[in-house]
């Protein structure tokens, strides 16, 4: 018996599809094939075709072998929504090697933890951040560091402003002694001067059942944890965002890039989407809503994958009316809950609705989306999407189903669901039970097959989209020789989702600011992770587990979903 969701489906879109026995890179070789002239990446008026970024991207992979990745190893990305990014991301595919992508505003403990947990010998980054590689190298298994700059594959005359702007806007660097194994990535690209005829035969093979990411996320305890994804796993939800849209026109869409693709989001829904379909994409680095709303009228971009705060901002960005956003057809919203008004203030500007939809890391992401032209209940995750199978079980066993209204755990299977965790056998073996994977998320369906969460079994915060986990923050805070106890939730915050809030304990006879604990935590956690407001208690509720009460304190601001002026503002990315 078919479920009872595929009745919701928009009038074209598929209940099953055939999953092609492809590579993720295989995704790009056929629109260069088809496509060869199409603009691919769009970077500040610099257009790369289809046909210039195979190329591309094979040299790179040539130029990895020649500097002794094999296929198997990890090259870690930590980059930005760059052209570089793309290029080093089916380039290291093709050389058979696995990519780590690395969030650019991770800090030394964090860069060190990620990089050894993969056995990662390579990175691609910017020059700009190369002052955090370097002091760690040493505690890292790398043997050698490609750096990069924004300006690389500007046009000339931006490329030449750019440089000028960086010279007068920064500050003097203290000199960073580089290392014999650093390289330039313009010099590792010449390194490979053409293509060889036979490159086919030169590249390694590569299979679609070969693990093509590890994309990591973190666990209960903040622990990071790598999600093997298969190529298969890539393409399989890939071919199934594409189902989703019953109207998309291949090789004509332009997509807006802002959505970091070093996300499994931005990646599956913008990245992967676009290459597969000989899409354009219009490359942002960081989301600046002048950026954004300009990026839209000018390429006339038709389908934007945001996060609620982005909508949100560009509503209420106060020169918006000056702006044609109509060329938008598809908008789509994940990482965090979408608000009702948010969605009816973006429609009444646009005359696009935003379809929000539902993923983890896990599921390559997407697992469930809201109907693109269909009607859909307010708070709903949408429905699940062609070939992806979900059940509400019971929180005790996890194995019992519940009826329609009921909340349990949401459970998926499907095409898109990863392999399991890089070297993490018991965390794979809690996730993955009988081939489903047990989200940790709480949710329940109503009648007509639509979901909808109403809670986390996950001890997690979502704050500008990202992924927060307390009891990493709280590890730092108790660092500080001042500090006694702590407690850090999410708390309801009109922009970010949910802001970061610590209420600290400190140790008798200490005395510390709330600004200065904000800094020791800025030195050992990216900026998304840092709270924002510090708020000092004389004690901490506990139970008789001496696990703190997170919704006793969360509670107190559960009405206060307003601006939150915090207490110091975090620093902004490198």
């Amino acid at each position: 018996m078919q479920p009872i969701w595929i009745n919701r489906y928009d009038a074209g879109v598929p209940h099953t599809l055939d999953y092609p026995d492809w590579t993720a890179f295989d995704l790009l070789r056929r629109s260069a094939e088809k496509y060869p002239s199409h603009s691919a990446l769009i970077f500040h008026n610099r257009r790369i075709s289809y046909s210039e970024l195979e190329e591309l991207s094979t040299k790179f992979a040539l130029a990895l072998q020649v500097h002794g990745v094999q296929p198997g190893d990890r090259v870690a990305l930590m980059l930005p929504n760059i052209p570089q990014a793309i290029i080093a991301y089916y380039g290291t595919l093709k050389a058979g090697a696995l990519v780590v992508h690395m969030h650019p505003q991770y800090v030394a403990p964090e860069i060190v933890s990620q990089l050894v947990d993969s056995d990662s010998e390579t990175i691609v980054t910017l020059n700009l951040l190369y002052s955090r590689i370097r002091p760690v190298f040493p505690q890292t298994p790398l043997r050698r560091v490609i750096l990069t700059g924004i300006q690389d594959f500007l046009p000339p005359l931006q490329r030449f402003l750019y440089t000028v702007k960086s010279l007068w806007d920064t500050p003097p660097r203290p000199h960073v002694e580089r290392l014999p194994a650093v390289y330039s990535f313009l010099n590792f690209l010449n390194i490979v001067r053409a293509v060889p005829e036979d490159k086919d035969t030169i590249l390694p093979s590569v299979k679609s059942d070969d693990i093509a990411l590890l994309q990591y996320t973190g666990g209960t305890n903040g622990v990071l944890k790598g999600a093997m994804l298969s190529h298969r796993n890539v393409v399989a939800n890939t071919l199934q965002c594409r189902a989703w849209v019953p109207d998309f026109q291949e090789g004509k869409e332009v997509f807006l890039g802002v959505v970091p693709f070093f996300h499994a989001y931005g990646l599956s829904t913008t990245q992967h989407l676009a290459i597969m379909t000989g899409g354009s994409q219009v490359l942002l680095p960081r989301f600046q809503v002048a950026d954004v709303v300009q990026a839209i009228q000018r390429y006339s971009v038709t389908i934007f994958s945001g996060i609620p705060s982005m909508f949100m901002l560009i509503h209420e960005f106060h020169n918006v009316g000056r702006f044609n956003l109509r060329s938008l057809r598809v908008c789509l919203s994940g990482a965090s809950p979408l608000h009702e008004d948010i969605q009816c203030r973006f429609e009444e500007l646009t005359g696009v609705r935003i379809a929000e939809g539902y993923g983890l890391t896990e599921a390559s992401p997407v697992t469930h989306c809201n109907l693109i032209y269909g009607h859909n209940p307010p708070g709903s995750i949408g429905v699940p999407i062609p070939d992806t199978e979900c059940r509400i079980v019971d929180l005790k066993t996890g194995e019992r189903d519940l009826p329609v209204g009921r909340a349990g755990e949401l459970i998926v299977r499907g095409p898109q669901v990863m392999q399991g965790y890089w070297r993490n056998t018991r965390e794979t073996q809690a996730a993955l039970r009988n081939g489903w994977l047990y989200t940790g998320d709480i949710a329940r369906t109503d009648q007509h097959g639509f979901f909808f969460l109403t809670n986390r079994k996950k001890d997690m915060i979502k704050s500008r989209g990202e992924n927060v986990y307390p009891h990493e923050v709280e590890n730092i805070l108790l660092h500080h020789q001042a500090v006694k106890d702590t407690l850090v939730v999410g708390i309801p915050h009109r922009k970010l989702g949910e802001a970061i809030k610590a209420y600290v304990v400190l140790k008798e006879g200490q005395h510390i600011k709330a600004h200065a604990l904000i800094k020791h935590c800025r030195e050992f956690l990216a900026s998304y992770k840092t709270p924002s407001i510090i708020e000092f208690q004389t004690q901490l509720p506990r139970h008789i587990a001496g696990k703190a009460f997170r919704r006793t304190m969360r509670k107190k601001h559960m009405t206060t979903f307003a601006l939150i002026k915090p207490v110091g503002e975090p620093r902004k990315a490198g």
